[in-house]
């Protein structure tokens, strides 16, 4: 059933079993009656405007699938979505542009939600060198990038881990938005063969953290990363920006960096 066909009800009992609740758990939650959200779910009744946000909320439905559901109910979509230019962002745009800045000369990027390339620091260029020119053509993807055998795979030292840790990133993503360019994205990298890399003991952070340790020439970098979003964030473009920051796990690392 195509998301034009499905009724406010089977958005709702959808989410709500994506988030594996009972109707009990979403109504105790909402708190409305079990009664009431059967009805809702079966179209015995209608919600308001303000039901269905209040339900999404608690489901924590992505912004953009919030406006889906609240067409579904017959109402005019209430999120935003605006390119990161736009004047109403500029805010926003100088705050990324700030972290993206103060980090150097560490790298730093920002993805959207399908790991498309919004934006990244002078730090990045120089870890791309050797990238098949085809995968750094616009829009770049991250992860394609970092996973395709012409991309940094093959100079991924702990390849094995690394790309286990973003498989599994992607993973969680696509059963928290159901988005469907997310699970195209998802058949596409785990299908591409393992490349020859040299896979090298993983480094031992306590199982809080991955490192991603890069070949660039004959140096080996290491690399920790933090994920920061706009958890507040009220425009369905805000709310799908990820922006990660890279910082050096050993001090070769951080000298080879400083010293560019």
């Amino acid at each position: 059933m195509t998301a034009a066909q499905k009724s406010v009800g089977d958005h709702l009992r959808e989410w709500r079993r994506r988030r594996r609740l009972s109707q009990l758990d979403l109504a105790l939650d909402a708190e409305i009656s079990t009664r009431h959200l059967s009805f809702l779910e079966t179209g015995r009744a209608q919600p308001s405007r303000e039901m269905v946000i209040r339900l999404a909320e608690q489901l924590e439905v992505p912004l953009r699938e919030r406006n889906v559901i609240l067409v579904a109910a017959g109402f005019a979509p209430v999120f935003f979505e605006r390119a990161i230019d736009d004047p109403a962002l500029a805010a926003a745009r100088r705050a990324i542009d700030l972290i993206l800045k103060g980090h150097e000369p560490y790298p730093a990027l920002v993805i959207d939600l399908r790991w498309n390339l919004v934006a990244a620091n002078g730090a990045l260029g120089p870890l791309l060198e050797g990238v098949a020119p085809e995968l750094l053509e616009a829009p770049v993807n991250v992860m394609r990038v970092t996973l395709h055998p012409k991309g940094l795979a093959p100079r991924i030292a702990n390849f094995a881990e690394w790309r286990g840790h973003l498989i599994e990133r992607l993973r969680r993503q696509l059963e928290l938005t159901a988005d469907p360019g997310l699970a195209a994205l998802f058949e596409e990298v785990n299908g591409y063969p393992v490349p020859p890399a040299p896979d090298r003991r993983p480094e031992d952070f306590g199982g809080v953290a991955a490192p991603l340790q890069l070949l660039i020439g004959d140096r080996l970098l290491s690399f920790l990363s933090t994920v920061t979003v706009f958890g507040a964030a009220v425009d369905i473009t805000l709310s799908e920006l990820s922006l990660e920051t890279f910082f050096p796990a050993d001090a070769a690392t951080a000298e080879a960096l400083r010293i560019g």
